[in-house]
């Protein structure tokens, strides 16, 4: 849950930040693990794919909720 007070912008700003956190770690993790293989391995490749679909969706949101560029 985010700030009291936040707004409808800021909080799909803050949703793509920690998505692309967490799509970070995990090809930390999946670099890790991919040399040795396995069902661990694969797992984590399937959660990176998890993750980056998560963070497509919260970068759609954001386009929507954000305000028209100027200009």
């Amino acid at each position: 849950m985010g700030p009291p007070g936040e707004t409808a912008l800021e909080m799909a700003r803050r949703h793509v930040v920690e998505a692309e956190i967490r799509v970070l770690r995990q090809r930390a993790l999946v670099s890790r693990l991919d040399p040795a293989g396995g069902r661990v391995a694969e797992m984590a490749r399937r959660l990176l794919a998890d993750f980056q679909s998560d963070l497509a969706a919260h970068r759609a949101h954001l386009a929507r909720v954000a305000p028209p560029p100027q200009g």
